[in-house]
């Protein structure tokens, strides 16, 4: 769950640092006889659009919540299994101590008798 978040984190930060800047320069002559230069920098941002980034990160952690909730759900229904499953081996391992229990009283009462 982690990995996906941090993948969908990772592109993001790549996707806005995409930027493209162009810088121009212009030089123009002065009557006087002096050239005077000027820079010109614009930037322009590329194809992509910071919403459809920004709703597809939203989707994703919404998927990524989703499929948190699908393992505390199959962790909780695991954990009442082997609950049961505890009680289960509990109690036959009680029905077991009680013939144990049982077959030693006869046997005891076996060699009593002779």
């Amino acid at each position: 769950m982690k990995k996906y978040f941090l993948t969908a984190t990772v592109i993001s930060l790549f996707l806005f640092s995409c930027k493209q800047s162009e810088t121009k320069v212009e030089t123009a002559e002065n009557p006087d006889g002096t050239v005077t230069t000027t820079t010109v920098e614009s930037n322009k941002t590329t194809g992509f659009d910071s919403t459809k980034v920004n709703a597809t990160i939203d989707k994703t952690k919404e998927n990524l919540d989703a499929a948190g909730k699908k393992i505390d759900d199959a962790a909780d229904k695991a954990g009442e299994q082997l609950k049961k499953a505890g009680e289960d081996v509990k109690a036959a391992a009680a029905k077991g101590a009680e013939k144990v229990e049982q077959g030693a009283a006869k046997a005891k009462e076996d060699l009593q008798k002779k």
